[in-house]
């Protein structure tokens, strides 16, 4: 894994794939992904609406293994170098905990809340 300093950026090394008009590995494999998360996305309105408990759970087992196919094809991108992340910034992480913490501490209905 390389993470450069300067560019923020975290990858692996990026597997090359031939280019041209038809679609090759990272091409299918990004449609797949797209489509995952498009599932996962529906499938979970789904649960939120089912009313009858057998098709609840039915629902939830899909929605399930449509959330790991999701995230093995995100791992499969990640590790191929054709997906990466930016860093993040530490000064900025604690202060965005800091802001959220404090928001929480002031509107808590139970009063002081346990960090």
């Amino acid at each position: 894994m390389n993470n450069d300093s300067t560019q923020q950026k975290i990858s692996n090394a990026e597997t090359q794939v031939q280019q041209g008009p038809k679609m090759n590995d990272r091409d299918f494999v990004n449609d797949i992904l797209s489509t995952e998360k498009y599932m996962t996305a529906s499938y979970s309105t789904a649960l939120n609406e089912a009313s009858h408990q057998a098709l609840y759970q039915d629902l939830l087992t899909i929605f399930n293994e449509s959330q790991q196919s999701q995230r093995d094809l995100y791992n499969l991108m990640f590790k191929n170098g054709w997906y990466s992340l930016e860093a993040a910034d530490t000064q900025k992480l604690q202060q965005a905990y800091q802001q959220h913490s404090t928001t929480i501490q002031q509107q808590s209905p139970y009063g002081t809340v346990q960090q």
